[in-house]
């Protein structure tokens, strides 16, 4: 894992709560597939990424392990995008992301992990999100306010 990777999930466990039951998050074991972050109380998890930018796609992770998940009928989890810009600081959470949001890429053989199968996190302007940090930006569902 990518040191601002890890940065970036310590800043959300820090400014966060969770987005069901309000209770602290907590950091997952390193390397763990899928999931960055836990509640404390309830069975929320979550995948965190950190960007400098949105944008319509971000990088995902493996892509074997998610493509297990789904073929065992499993739901994609939850999205948490940290965006650290230079002017501005916004923490999203995407509640649903569906297959058709993912999209295979293979690194190319020169890469450290050459021929590895990864996912990217595709068209996430098309997917609904609430804006948990600040909590003061206003709500994209129509969904009581988690902040």
């Amino acid at each position: 894992m990518k040191n601002s990777g890890l940065e970036g999930e310590k800043e959300v466990v820090a400014l966060v709560k969770c987005p069901y039951c309000g209770s602290k998050l907590q950091l997952m074991p390193r390397n763990q597939p899928l999931i960055d972050v836990k509640c404390t109380k309830c069975v929320f998890t979550a995948q965190i990424k950190t960007v400098k930018k949105i944008n319509k796609e971000i990088l995902g992770g493996g892509y074997d392990i998610i493509d297990k998940t789904t073929k065992a009928g499993y739901l994609i989890p939850p999205l948490i995008i940290n965006i650290k810009s230079e002017n501005n600081k916004e923490i999203r959470f995407y509640p649903f992301i569906t297959k058709k949001n993912l999209k295979k890429r293979i690194l190319s053989k020169e890469a450290k992990r050459a021929n590895y199968k990864m996912f990217n996190y595709i068209d996430l302007d098309k997917l609904p999100y609430i804006i948990i940090y600040p909590c003061e930006k206003s709500v994209n569902l129509r969904v009581p306010s988690i902040c």
